[in-house]
């Protein structure tokens, strides 16, 4: 039998936080904005399109420690950190109030999401030992897409399935034009790497960080 694969959520600085059990589900959506301009003695405007929302992806987790009986908040106090800004992400500066926290992204086996934030988090304690030591969770999560992904898409026109989104860890001493020569069999495509990215420093790209790796046309 195939070991169950677990899920989990890659923070900005390529550390782990394991989801205790797998969601059951999972929701993701997107909507377009669009604008018109109604006037009096005039009959429906014609719709302008106004530009694209952010997608976003809502999953409910599960958390039970009654088997050893320590506090679920070890888990749950984990994923509720990630709604705290931290200084020391690259690009903060704390004297102009310019920071954020961390960015997230979901992963499941060959599933893995846009690159988001924490948007909404609602955490509910379900069981208590008889001490009041909280045992069991249950939290609702919704992540905010945190730039132009096509995590989930484009759609295939045959079979109306997501195309497969294709990423990379990095090892220990890889660079971009490595990457590139491994999956493209040229290493100077290792800019389109660094587009898919987001990336300022090819050279820069932290061991263990998950990134995109685009599919070429054709």
């Amino acid at each position: 039998m195939a070991e169950l694969e677990k899920a989990f959520l890659e923070i900005e600085d390529g550390a782990r936080v394991p989801c205790l059990y797998n969601p059951e589900t999972l929701s993701v959506g997107r909507s377009n904005n669009w604008v018109s301009n109604p006037m009096p003695g005039k009959g429906v405007s014609q719709l302008r399109y106004a530009g694209a929302s952010s997608g976003w992806m809502r999953l409910d987790l599960f958390f039970d420690t009654t088997s050893d009986g320590t506090a679920v908040t070890t888990h749950t106090g984990k994923i509720l950190a990630l709604m705290d800004v931290d200084p020391d992400l690259p690009g903060s500066d704390e004297a102009s109030n310019n920071v954020r926290p961390p960015t997230v992204t979901f992963h499941w086996g060959d599933l893995h999401s846009f690159k988001a934030v924490v948007q909404d988090l609602r955490l509910t304690f379900t069981y208590f030992s008889s001490s009041g030591v909280p045992l069991r969770a249950r939290m609702a999560l919704e992540l905010r897409q945190y730039e132009e992904s096509h995590a989930f898409g484009p759609q295939n026109p045959t079979s109306g399935t997501p195309k497969p989104h294709r990423t990379h860890r990095v090892l220990p001493g890889e660079t971009l034009d490595r990457i590139s020569a491994r999956y493209y069999g040229d290493s100077t495509r290792w800019r389109m790497l660094a587009d898919a990215n987001g990336l300022e420093d090819p050279l820069a790209v932290r061991p263990g960080t998950v990134i995109d790796v685009p599919r070429l046309e054709g």
